[in-house]
């Protein structure tokens, strides 16, 4: 059996020396939202807000494992509300000595990534109009892949043969501009967001229930595609998140629902955990929306299950040219069962 750490290995050990985990959540699951004043009244609200933080490690060498982690009666710390329960089978066809199944665990610092630097012509734009962001690209990525499908003579070959290639599609979708926070929240499919690099995010599951960002290996930029062509993320990208990147909270992308998803540090620079967030794995504080700074709802990608958006805050859209709102894996719509 081999394994070795990728250059992608070694640049997430360096992001988690600067980033680690935060608590005390202030006004994690509050509802207030509010555009603030003066840029003196910005800047006592926001020192005001990062100095009631205290910081939480997270042990990334037992991180807790997703596999079979959600409910479809409503929203639960620790898993994700999924609209789909049935989940079919796909993915990596065995899982990596870097989990402990046993224990429930996983490290990250042992993981394999998917070797290859491949190039793509990206195009994507966002911009607001109105009361909609609308988003539009090719689904290609602006950074470089991994070598897709999974060469034999690549390590994760022993863990995961994705067979699928990266193809491009076209992608048209159109987000609230200026989200509420709905009655109750909304489970999820298989897609739950768009970065802002125009790639889709996907549910924290695989194709069979499992962790996806634990059991699947993805390249170095966090991603893969499935069978159709889609290439996607299951959580946080360091080709999206810079360790080099000062701000406290950095927007990553936006979910259905149009709330946007964000990293998260405190004053330390460490990383806000699952801990510190509600059920949907969300908070309200003082972010950067629209241009300007705004008290609002949103949600926080974790090193930790589950990572991003556990359910929604908001009302997802229902229908999407490129996307697929239905089961994890299936790709755009209409295109057949799910894959990796």
């Amino acid at each position: 059996m081999r394994t070795r750490l990728s250059q992608r290995t070694v640049i997430t050990l360096t992001l988690l020396v600067a980033l680690s985990a935060l608590a005390g959540c202030g006004g994690g699951a509050g509802d207030g939202e509010s555009t603030t004043g003066t840029a003196d009244a910005t800047a006592a609200a926001e020192t005001s807000e990062a100095s009631s933080f205290k910081a939480t490690p997270v042990n990334i060498h037992k991180l807790p494992l997703g596999d079979g982690k959600f409910e479809d009666s409503g929203p639960k710390m620790g898993s994700a509300y999924s609209c789909i329960t049935d989940f079919n089978g796909g993915g990596a066809f065995e899982q990596g000595p870097w989990i402990d199944a046993e224990a429930g665990t996983w490290d990250l610092s042992k993981k394999i990534y998917v070797e290859g630097r491949v190039h793509w012509d990206s195009e994507f734009t966002q911009h607001v109009s109105g009361s909609e962001r609308d988003l539009e690209g090719n689904g290609l990525p602006p950074q470089t892949t991994g070598t897709f499908p999974v060469e034999e003579s690549d390590p994760a070959y022993e863990y995961d043969r994705n067979p699928n290639t990266i193809s491009s599609y076209e992608l048209k979708a159109s987000l609230p501009a200026n989200p509420k926070r709905a009655d109750d929240p909304a489970c999820l499919g298989g897609t739950i967001g768009v970065m802002k690099n125009g790639i889709p995010l996907y549910s924290p599951f695989d194709a069979g229930g499992r962790d996806a960002v634990a059991t699947e290996i993805q390249d170095h930029c966090d991603a893969h595609p499935e069978k159709t062509g889609q290439y996607h993320y299951h959580g946080l990208s360091t080709c999206l998140y810079k360790d080099s990147d000062e701000s406290r909270s950095v927007l990553l992308g936006w979910a259905l629902d149009g709330f946007g998803i964000y990293v998260e540090r405190d004053s330390a620079g460490t990383m806000l955990s699952s801990a510190d967030l509600d059920a949907c794995h969300g908070r309200t504080s003082t972010v950067e929306w629209n241009g300007e700074k705004r008290r609002m709802y949103h949600y926080v990608m974790t090193l930790d299950f589950p990572y991003t958006v556990a359910c929604y805050r908001g009302t997802p859209i229902d229908e999407a040219e490129g996307l697929n709102l239905g089961t994890p894996g299936a790709g755009t719509p209409g295109e057949g069962p799910p894959g990796p």
